[in-house]
């Protein structure tokens, strides 16, 4: 009976976590959603520097876009024991809709980066690239290992899979609380501030640091907690 309640708990926690953190990145998935349909449509309610008239570029970048949204709010829902033990097909194939998301997202910003470059210009061009490498190199180790059935190797290459998933949105929400408590010190719509070349330098140096596995050591439960990714 104790070990069966201290499931239910791990178990509830799991569910609260990523309910919490699909409501977290739910607003931020529905403005790039409705964004990147309006770019592909040629229906933006106004000229926006991202588009452009190269057809390929605005294909890549506004695909990138819908196909990074969708991978953001599903990514966290991957992590629920409960429902991977109970809906193991669903586990399965909703991983799969997520790597072939990550491929279009990864593959979308590696072909925009060259055409049309960044707002924030080289270290911006050079962190984001790095970040798409390695969001499309996680994402193939992660399903490589789970149809080898190395699911040691499939849970490291999911978690760091799991961290730059996030990287967009974690990335939106530094902006957001340094305006906050700065009022957008050394920053400029331009990019070309001081916080938002930091800002693109962190993207760089933080994706070097996951790969290297430095997210494998995040208590993510386990033996049995909440953010577990046991297959």
């Amino acid at each position: 009976t104790g070990s069966t309640s201290s499931r239910r708990t791990n178990y509830t926690t799991g569910w609260d976590t990523t309910v919490l953190l699909v409501l977290l990145t739910l607003p931020f998935a529905i403005y790039a959603t409705k964004f990147a349909q309006g770019g592909l449509l040629d229906a933006l309610p106004e000229p926006h520097y991202i588009r452009s008239n190269n057809p390929i570029a605005n294909l890549s970048i506004f695909s990138h876009m819908a196909a990074g949204a969708a991978i953001t709010v599903l990514v966290p829902l991957q992590l629920i024991p409960s429902l991977r033990r109970r809906l193991p097909a669903l586990h399965r194939w909703s991983g799969r809709l997520i790597i072939i998301a990550a491929v279009a997202t990864a593959v979308g910003g590696l072909v925009y980066i060259p055409l049309r470059g960044t707002i924030g210009g080289t270290p911006m061009n050079i962190g984001f690239s790095l970040y798409g490498v390695l969001v499309l190199l996680t994402a193939m180790q992660t399903i490589r290992y789970a149809r080898a059935r190395r699911f040691a190797d499939h849970y490291a290459w999911a978690l760091r899979f799991f961290w730059l998933a996030l990287g967009s949105w974690f990335y939106r929400v530094h902006y957001g609380l340094w305006y906050l408590a700065t009022d957008g010190l050394w920053s400029n719509p331009q990019f070309t501030g001081g916080c938002c070349q930091t800002n693109a330098n962190q993207s760089l140096f933080s994706s070097s640091l996951n790969l290297l596995g430095c997210a494998e050591t995040a208590p993510l439960g386990q033996s049995g907690g909440a953010l577990q990714l046991e297959v």
